[in-house]
């Protein structure tokens, strides 16, 4: 099968071909496993984070991608909820232990054992992938297989933010960065609180207009002071500049949500002007988001085909993975991308 392997740590903004063309044989599927035929497969910021080394893969080469779509082309002979044929997602969550306390109250995503698709095992970028029954989810039939890609992660890792946030309808909510996981924040954001105002900070005038055009009720750059001060604000960078600028733009007693699997290098400059007083005393709260449980990526696909959301999406083709992260590394963001695979 065609592949892109990672196979080595580098910078994106250098090394134009951070992944090589490969081919593998076909992976078969243990007794508890499928085996899916790749469509699509979403590019995230966290492959770049990957192949950066700030969450690097435990051994070199892995085959990156975690918003995958196909369809079931083989099952193990105790799968039981899975067919063959069947149109299925997998996420950044592959397995976990199952036993543990955090498992046992789903909460999985804090599991010990936590494996990430495309980090620890095999993902995406390839034409075929084995994958735990227990975490495929079945498409909802009015997406095409493009549109929900993005979902699996960049909406259901959203969504997942949104409720770290106990926002109320009413309240006022941040979007810190405009990619692919606020872009569909804010279309939950105006389906489920029709009278919560959404406040964005970017750094693109493109990303500040795309904003808007979504129904954004103001749109700034990183720096800017929203007109009001925020309930709660989500935070979809990489980097550190905008925590210090969004707690600035949080009331007493508001939460700031973190949803990056990691930051890139600290800028020790920002991290400098963090004043107590100014940034984080009268209660303001920061509450890290790791990972996704199977509730999150269930829930949201549920809720994505009642509104319905659809991403907006820029389409390569496998072959041209190193682009598609090179322009995401550049800022070079619409929406989500993906890769379509066969």
């Amino acid at each position: 099968m065609k592949a892109m392997l990672l196979t080595r740590k580098t910078d994106v903004s250098v090394d134009l071909h951070p992944l090589s063309a490969a081919g593998l044989p076909v992976p078969r599927p243990d007794r508890n496993e499928v085996l899916i035929k790749v469509h699509v497969c979403g590019v995230c910021h966290t492959e770049l984070d990957e192949i950066e080394g700030r969450t690097p893969p435990p051994r070199y080469p892995v085959v990156p991608g975690h918003e995958v779509v196909g369809t079931v082309s083989e099952v193990g002979e105790n799968v039981r909820t899975v067919r063959i044929g069947d149109r299925v997602g997998v996420a950044w969550l592959y397995s976990t232990c199952g036993k543990c306390e955090y498992c046992q109250t789903g909460n999985e995503n804090l599991c010990p054992d936590f494996r990430a698709t495309g980090r620890d095992v095999n993902g995406g970028y390839a034409e075929y992938m084995v994958v735990p029954e227990t975490s495929v989810f079945p498409i909802p039939e009015n997406f095409s297989d493009s549109e929900a890609a993005p979902l699996l992660c960049a909406g259901a890792i959203g969504y997942r933010s949104l409720r770290l946030c106990n926002l109320k309808d009413g309240q006022r909510l941040g979007l810190t960065g405009f990619g692919a996981s606020a872009h569909l924040v804010l279309k939950m954001v105006l389906h489920k609180y029709p009278y919560t105002k959404v406040y964005v900070f970017a750094r693109s005038d493109t990303e500040r207009r795309f904003a808007r055009e979504l129904g954004a009720a103001w749109a700034g750059d990183t720096t800017d002071r929203s007109p009001e001060l925020c309930h709660a604000i989500i935070d979809t960078t990489p980097v550190w500049k905008p925590v210090v600028e969004a707690l600035n733009n949080l009331r007493a007693g508001g939460r700031l949500v973190i949803n990056a699997i990691r930051k890139e290098k600290v800028d020790q400059d920002y991290l400098l002007k963090l004043d107590y007083p100014q940034h984080l005393w009268l209660e303001k709260e920061i509450k890290s988001v790791a990972n996704v449980a199977r509730r999150d990526v269930a829930e949201f696909l549920e809720l994505a085909a009642e509104i319905p959301i659809k991403p907006a999406i820029t389409e390569y083709t496998l072959g041209e993975a190193n682009k598609a992260l090179y322009e995401l590394k550049r800022g070079n963001i619409k929406g989500a991308k993906v890769l379509r695979i066969s």
